[in-house]
């Protein structure tokens, strides 16, 4: 019996040698770092500000790669049929788990055609009412103040099965309230209309609401994070005001093909964490409105999984759609 488990355990140790081999000689020439989304957006940022502490870590360059188009899902197909090796990755949003839900006859399957490495940055929302318009100071003043002229209520977001969308849905269907969407070209045209008294509310980024708030133009009822934000620490979360549980924000996480070794992985893993323990990706960061995660691959994977549930169940019970 000793000697069979002995053969066994050396098999074993033989069949893993390959993969800590290619981990140990990885990697061997420049990666590519697939961004797909336009340039100057929030992934290709993300991706911009790793790609150099990355490649210091790695001992070689990390080249970022712009492939729009589709909501990501191009540069993400792009991703998919790519050699699992670990020398092409890619920074995606959370279209990532709302994509499987919104696009068909996809060429790959979003589930089981990606390695989670890494979930990078949590970027929170706030939500904004105009004080002009709205009297409410609280979520729940808000709510009790729409209830009676929903009818007549519109709201704003970034864009249709955006993350502002998608955590305005959530929060309309938890609080019994239905009100017209209104999807603009990106955040900003949408905050400038909510300024402009011609809707209730907009869940807005930090890096774009903030100061809006500061100088009084706006007011933050609440943010979509399970926790206060540092930027806006009197700020109570939507959770603390009646929606224990509500959570959704936005959020860039790093991947690789399906396939790719658990050591290249977990090496990948380890120079994303050192790029963001840099101070000066960290302050870049904090003045986009980001804040640095850095999850385990195990503990992404059960994320993103959780995720992908979710967002079904938004889109479904929203009933989302894209043109």
């Amino acid at each position: 019996m000793t000697h069979r488990i002995a053969r066994r355990t050396l098999v074993a140790a033989g069949l893993a040698l390959p993969a800590l081999a290619r981990a140990q000689a990885f990697p061997t020439r420049p990666i590519r770092l697939i961004a797909p989304y336009p340039p100057g957006g929030g992934v290709d940022t993300t991706s911009r500000l790793l790609g150099v502490p990355m490649g210091a870590f790695l001992g070689q360059p990390v080249v970022v790669e712009n492939r729009g188009g589709a909501g990501g899902s191009i540069g993400a197909a792009e991703l998919a049929r790519s050699a699992p090796d670990g020398h092409t990755i890619m920074v995606d949003a959370m279209a990532h788990t709302v994509n499987p839900h919104l696009i068909r006859n996809l060429p790959f399957d979003y589930a089981t055609a990606f390695a989670p490495v890494s979930q990078v940055v949590v970027l929170p929302q706030i939500l904004a009412v105009n004080p002009a318009k709205v009297p409410a100071r609280t979520v729940q003043d808000f709510v009790a103040w729409a209830r009676p002229r929903a009818r007549e209520l519109s709201y704003g977001s970034s864009g249709n099965a955006t993350a502002a969308h998608l955590a305005s849905a959530l929060f309309l269907n938890r609080a019994g309230l239905d009100l017209t969407h209104v999807p603009y070209r990106g955040g900003t045209p949408a905050l400038q209309d909510l300024l402009g008294g011609n809707i209730a509310f907009v869940f807005g980024t930090v890096s774009s609401t903030l100061q809006l708030v500061r100088d009084g133009r706006l007011v933050a009822l609440g943010v979509s994070t399970a926790t206060r934000i540092a930027p806006l620490p009197e700020v109570p979360t939507v959770a603390e005001q009646g929606f224990p549980g509500f959570e959704l924000n936005e959020w860039n996480g790093m991947y690789a093909p399906a396939g790719t070794p658990a050591p290249v992985v977990q090496r990948l893993f380890e120079a994303a964490k050192h790029a963001l323990a840099d101070a000066a990706v960290q302050q870049r960061l904090g003045a986009l409105g980001a804040i640095p995660v850095g999850t385990e691959p195990a503990a992404f994977a059960r994320f993103v999984a959780e995720q992908r549930e979710m967002m079904g169940r938004i889109v479904r019970e929203a009933r989302i759609e894209i043109g």
